[in-house]
């Protein structure tokens, strides 16, 4: 009896966004799908923003260039959400 070995590819295939949530295809079938709130940048940037989105990292992130925005897809699934930001006093 053979084992099928399945292979998690967690290269960005696609983008989309609702109102409180981005979701990120992988090429391997899998969505990951976390709150808008976690990353300030893209929740106050507009659609027409939003969508000007390109691959970057071997496969493995997503650059908004206009807004200087990037997520990784390891930080998706690991749940991190953009650092905060430190005010300098």
């Amino acid at each position: 009896m053979g084992i099928l070995a399945i292979r998690a590819d967690e290269r960005v295939k696609n983008v989309s966004f609702t109102e409180k949530t981005i979701s990120v295809d992988l090429m391997d079938g899998r969505t990951i799908t976390v709150p808008l709130a976690w990353y300030p940048r893209l929740l106050n940037a507009l659609p027409e923003q939003r969508t000007k989105w390109e691959v970057c990292g071997g496969g493995y992130g997503i650059h908004w260039e206009e807004i200087d925005e990037d997520l990784s897809t390891e930080g998706m699934l690991r749940g991190a959400p953009a650092p905060k930001a430190s005010v300098l006093i």
